[in-house]
């Protein structure tokens, strides 16, 4: 099957979702085969000329990359040709077709999407001399993706890493084999033989793949099969399938080249960072077009995809602006800690008729920055965009619809979060919890830029230690004369947030590792400047050394604790005079 693959014989028609698979699947895909394990079945579809031509058609992926190349190519079918299209197995067939002949690239954990060594490019190697120890995957064979780099044999070690695809270079089973493990240095190994063996055979010699044949040329039907046979597995998710029937149902556009490119476009163009999912964008498409938002079958009507594709540039203009101003209130990838927030703000620009103009100008400076209070703090708010959320979404919609007044209605919007279980006030205990937020935690963007909202975040602001975590070592606090039964304070205090302040990109490197007194001198020579930022900052009775930390610790703790009563409702407020 592969080799027909490869000869564009076999196709994936544009119903089919994206590949989904990891490293550690095709792994396990690869060790059921080399242990002569059934992998199932396949749902193939005879697609007749005629019908070829109606339809759109995808080759398969041969070199993953998570942001270069995470999509299949389209296909093209001569005119007056037949196709054969999987209908089920294509995520095992990508599979062994990544294994064999390609590679897979994913973000490497904690590494920026746009930095050039964040995707590795990694292909699929057995190991010859040890058997796997990954006692969670549950395999026998040692199989990794690793760099080239990474599987080269150091200096006086024999070269155990085979990249799988290499056995399509190997004569036979024989003597090829025989001669490949002594070039490793590992030519009298019984072992290494027999797992290079096993991985011949997996792949050399031809087994009868079973499949059913599908001839029916009615594309409804066509569908129908699908949906039912990709019931299991890896559940076919609704948004899979709205884009699987868009793609067929609508007239002019390519649903999944357009949510694709959208997708991409939100994410990483103009110096955005964020990580929105199709998902995301499609629950939008359902919120614009008053459609259901709830991701069930019975909503993808071909009445309810025509509205989507009618309102489409709507729809992208709506979430490329929504996305923009995510980005110019300081969040990116990092700290924005629940993408669906996007849905109401682009529904609310689609709205007023929002264009570009609404990003920048001083007439809807106002209601822009209510809108930032909103967002951010139903970010600060635990539990308001998990659970419950197409009900969420369907009543702030509602809200927005019946809207009259011109500017975003922050109360009403509010008032029904609330009864729906979704207020965004909060009490004491909620409070007293935001101020044990940590250095770089998922939260603690939002309640710094909540805390301290004059400053422009569309410019690049950082996380800071108000004092430099760098002086925080056991060994240069008892330097700097902190008795010792201190020390673990400090060291417990420096990540938290009375210790944190929001600095711009260019005055954080300028501070470094200096002193607050030190350096607040040194950047506001001004005496009156000087003065009122340390009053927006809370920075009273700042004190000139590492001794005076600990006052300044709680003094700046509880000043923060009055500004989130103060901004984040009512019932907090009331709660402190209990």
């Amino acid at each position: 099957m592969l080799t027909a693959i490869h000869r564009r014989e076999y196709l994936m028609p544009a119903i089919q979702r994206e590949f989904v698979w990891g490293p550690d699947q095709i792994t396990k895909l690869v060790d059921s085969l080399m242990r002569g394990y059934p992998v199932g079945s396949f749902l193939l579809w005879d697609v007749k000329p005629e019908t070829a031509q109606s339809y759109t058609f995808y080759e398969f992926l041969t070199n993953y990359h998570e942001r270069d190349n995470p999509y299949a190519d389209k296909a093209t079918v001569p005119h007056g040709s037949p196709t054969t299209a999987v209908l089920d197995g294509q995520q095992r067939l990508t599979s062994l077709n990544i294994a064999l002949y390609g590679s897979f690239a994913e973000k490497k954990k904690y590494a920026w999407w746009n930095s050039a060594d964040a995707f590795p490019v990694k292909r699929l190697y057995l190991n010859l001399v040890d058997d796997s120890e990954d006692e969670e995957l549950g395999t026998k064979y040692d199989l990794r993706f690793l760099t080239d780099r990474d599987a080269a044999a150091a200096d006086g070690e024999p070269h155990k890493w085979f990249r799988v695809g290499a056995v399509l270079d190997l004569a036979n089973a024989g003597p090829a084999i025989m001669k490949e493990l002594e070039h490793r240095g590992i030519g009298g190994s019984g072992d290494a033989f027999q797992r290079l063996y096993d991985l011949y055979e997996a792949v050399r010699v031809l087994k009868p793949m079973n499949y059913f044949l599908v001839t029916d040329q009615d594309a409804d039907k066509v569908l129908e099969i699908f949906v039912r046979v990709n019931s299991g597995g890896t559940t076919l998710s609704y948004s899979d399938l709205l884009l699987s029937m868009a793609t067929n149902q609508w007239k002019e556009l390519d649903a999944r080249e357009e949510v694709r490119s959208l997708v991409s476009e939100i994410n990483s163009n103009a110096g955005r960072q964020f990580s929105f999912s199709k998902d995301v964008v499609l629950k939008t498409a359902l919120t614009i077009t008053d459609v259901d938002v709830r991701f069930k079958v019975s909503n993808f009507t071909q009445t309810n995809m025509a509205k989507v594709e009618e309102q489409w540039p709507q729809i992208e203009g709506a979430l490329l602006r929504a996305a923009t101003l995510l980005q110019q209130f300081g969040y990116n990838e990092r700290n924005l800690t629940a993408n669906s927030v996007i849905v109401p703000i682009a529904h609310y620009l689609h709205l007023r008729g929002a264009g570009d103009s609404y990003l920048d100008s001083t007439a809807d400076a106002a209601d822009r920055l209510a809108l930032q209070r909103w967002v951010t703090r139903s970010l600060v708010k635990r539990g308001i965009w998990g659970s419950g959320l197409d009900t969420l979404l369907t009543r702030i919609r509602d809200v927005l619809r019946a809207n009259t007044t011109g500017v975003f209605p922050v109360l009403a919007v509010e008032d029904a979060m609330a009864a729906v279980g979704k207020g965004l006030s909060f009490d004491n205990a909620e409070i007293d919890e935001l101020l044990n937020l940590k250095y770089a935690g998922q939260r603690t963007f939002s309640v710094l830029s909540v805390l301290y909202p004059g400053l422009d975040l569309s410019k690049k602001f950082h996380e800071d230690h108000v004092f430099p975590k760098s002086r925080f070592t056991k060994k240069k606090l008892t330097e700097a004369g902190i008795p010792h039964d201190k020390i673990d304070d400090y060291l417990a205090a420096v990540n938290l947030l009375p210790n944190l302040q929001l600095l711009a990109g260019t005055a954080n490197i300028e501070k470094q590792d200096a002193l607050p007194a030190t350096w607040i001198e040194t950047a506001f020579p001004n005496e009156a400047k000087r003065a009122s930022y340390l009053a927006e900052n809370d920075f009273d009775s700042l004190p000139l050394d590492l001794d005076g930390f600990s006052e300044f610790f709680e003094q700046r703790k509880l000043r923060i604790r009055n500004r989130l009563i103060k901004v984040l409702g009512d019932s907090a407020a009331q709660g402190s005079n209990d």
